[in-house]
């Protein structure tokens, strides 16, 4: 208790089996006002009411306002730590408890911030139920700032927003902490977008240094963090960013600072932007001077407890849209039609275009003549090797090793397979003899042996994190990997189509690992690709995104890139193989493959078979188990391809 108020250890419902948790100050009196208080993530609600002192740059302005007659939440926030990120007994990671939740959270088309900012509008909710006529405020620091901006543009029952050690361009939002990557973000919505939804309401801005903040925590036996930092805009570039919204002539004269240099130095809550923030409210009393610290009367909060709580209860919550997720994707997946094969191939078209345009990410079309340059690289009996370079827009280039037979007669026209590497792989480990790889068993080389054109494209998922870096760009432009990946393939089938010994109605795609995830999602797009074999790495892709029981899923790894916004709602490798039916379709496993359990790979592969034998085609879908590991097995696949693309 202290002067007019009484502070409370207080929690509130959210959605089912997830609450707020944080402080309630509440004044002793009517409240003239109410505000929802948001410290860093790592800042304990203690910290502002000088309970705890961990945190010694924070003044305690929130009893100032309590002692003014203000009612106050202060929610507790998911902190950068990694106490919990992993599973005991399977692994634990470094990965702060932010990347963990939003890792799941985003295959599921959810985020840590949009739970977050739901915590924020319950306890609005009942705010507005305690005192519906008085004014309501948010003000955030650091990560509470980007979650009171958010709030702000997004709820008009808000009165006034104060954004602290928070606002700025996002030009540079990909080095930023993952657990802030935002699918299509920066297509509409920059900081001052943001800001400019606020309006008519009120605004501002404190230019408080943010959390200093280099990287993930480092834990002696842990991995798997995503990198990331947060920087401190310099007050030009913050000012730049204000001039793009409408508030710019409406602001105090002493909070200008354009034409300083440097970056803000201040701490956050200080006590000019505490000042305008409770003017702003228009609440007609004035600010008390009174920061006595409160008297104890009771146990106080456990921190860790409460933060264990609250990251397992969003953890549990992903968990259950997961399972929930079969029944979101039937759904939208009602309107196909199914009656026969050309109904099939007319009503998938929209989804196609949904795929694409909605969860791969769409690119205009190549804006430049492949332009082909080819080298000689080697010559065998059987064939002849070439590197080639083809244009697809201007300064990106599409790269790989063709495999030409020589007996190819005048006239004659061969079927193509395209074969595709993993992860850091090269073609030149599918298509060179001299290189006799684990994983790929030299089968561009053994195909073209047998008579085939073979093309082995370099993709660009290589250089560990440097390509990493490219998802990270793409996500907030509404784009991943994939989406050049695609645009790389069109252009390549475009020239293969162009060779007069190609027959372009027979260009095959087969990959491994990496390769089968691009032979799961460029074929579904790509309809010229006449039949797709995925190897070493069909499985329930939304389990090996969200499950934190087993060992196999990203959710334990470093390959952050992995997780594709929504997909979990929207199509897993089924409904993938649905894109490319009634084009023929292969699944390539090895029993010891450790990419996913068996039991994965058949409960999935099982509603491919459904839907390709109750369409009447059931002959054009197989899977192959061989006792072996994550390798090209390159037995029942290459009796596939003859079978299918008619070449004895």
């Amino acid at each position: 208790t202290g002067d007019n108020y009484t502070i409370y250890s207080v929690r509130w419902p959210v959605f089912p089996g997830v609450h707020g948790e944080g402080l309630l100050v509440e004044p002793k009196g009517d409240a003239v006002a109410s505000v929802v208080l948001l410290p860093d993530c790592d800042q304990n609600p203690e910290t502002l009411v000088d309970i705890d002192s961990s945190t010694q740059d924070l003044r305690p302005y929130a009893l100032q306002m309590a002692s003014s007659g203000y009612r106050i939440i202060i929610p507790t926030l998911i902190n950068r730590d990694n106490t919990w990120s992993g599973t005991p007994g399977v692994r634990m990671t470094s990965q702060p408890h932010r990347e963990f939740i939003y890792r799941g959270a985003y295959e599921m088309g959810r985020h840590i911030i949009g739970y977050e900012v739901q915590k924020v509008l319950s306890a609005i909710d009942w705010l507005e139920e305690q005192s519906a006529d008085s004014p309501i405020g948010v003000y955030g620091y650091g990560e509470g700032g980007l979650l009171a901006l958010y709030t702000g543009a997004l709820d008009t029952r808000v009165d006034s927003t104060m954004v602290s050690g928070y606002f700025g361009p996002k030009d540079n939002l990909w080095e930023a902490p993952i657990y802030r990557n935002v699918w299509a973000l920066l297509n509409d919505f920059g900081d001052a977008e943001l800001a400019t939804m606020i309006a008519p309401r009120k605004f501002g801005i404190d230019p408080a240094t943010p959390p200093a903040i280099t990287g993930p925590p480092i834990t002696k036996g842990r991995s798997g963090a995503a990198p990331g930092k947060i920087d401190a805009p310099s007050k030009e570039n913050i000012w730049d960013e204000l001039t793009k919204t409408i508030f710019i002539r409406n602001m105090p004269p002493d909070t200008r600072w354009a034409g300083q240099s440097g970056v803000p130095t201040s701490a956050p809550f200080k006590k000019a932007s505490v000042r305008h923030f409770h003017l702003s409210l228009d609440t007609s009393s004035e600010l008390s001077t009174s920061v006595k610290p409160p008297n104890i009367t009771g146990p106080l909060p456990d921190p860790q407890e409460r933060m264990k709580r609250q990251f397992h209860e969003l953890l549990n919550w992903t968990k259950h849209i997961m399972e929930e997720g079969p029944f979101m994707r039937a759904k939208l997946w009602e309107k196909v039609d199914a009656k026969s094969v050309d109904t099939w191939v007319n009503s998938t078209k929209e989804y196609r275009s949904f795929f694409h345009e909605e969860v791969i990410g769409k690119l205009p079309k190549p804006t430049m003549p492949f332009h082909p340059r080819t080298r000689m690289t080697h010559k065998t009996d059987n064939y002849t090797g070439y590197e080639v370079v083809l244009d697809v827009y201007e300064d990106v280039f599409a790269y790989g090793t063709f495999l030409v037979p020589n007996d190819i007669k005048p006239g004659e026209k061969r079927p193509v397979v395209v074969c595709q590497h993993g992860l850091e792989g090269r073609p030149q480990e599918i298509t060179d003899p001299t290189i006799n790889s684990p994983y790929y068993e030299q089968y561009g080389h053994k195909l073209a042996e047998e008579g085939f054109i073979v093309y082995a494209p370099q993709n660009p998922y290589i250089g560990k994190d440097h390509f990493r870096t490219v998802q990270r760009k793409a996500n907030p432009l509404k784009l991943s990997l994939f989406s050049f990946i695609i645009e790389q393939h069109r252009q390549t089938l475009a020239w293969l189509s162009s060779l007069p010994y190609v027959d372009p109605e027979r260009i095959a795609f087969y990959g491994l690992s990496y390769g089968g995830k691009t032979a799961m999602r460029v074929p579904a797009i790509l309809e010229q690709y006449c039949l797709s074999i995925c190897s070493g790495d069909f499985n329930e892709w939304i389990w090996k995104n969200v499950s934190t029981r087993r060992i196999y899923s990203y959710m334990f790894h470093g390959e952050y890139e992995m997780f594709e916004w929504n997909m979990g709602n929207t199509l897993n490798y089924a409904e993938m193989s649905w894109l490319i039916c009634p084009r023929p379709f292969m699944v390539e496993r090895g029993h010891g493959d450790g990419v996913a359990p068996d039991e994965w790979v058949a409960y999935e592969y099982a509603k491919v078979q459904r839907r390709y034998d109750l369409l009447g085609i059931g002959d054009e879908a197989t899977i192959e188990h061989f006792n072996g590991p994550h390798k090209i097995h390159g037995v029942g696949t290459f009796e596939f391809l003859h079978e299918k693309l008619n070449f004895p």
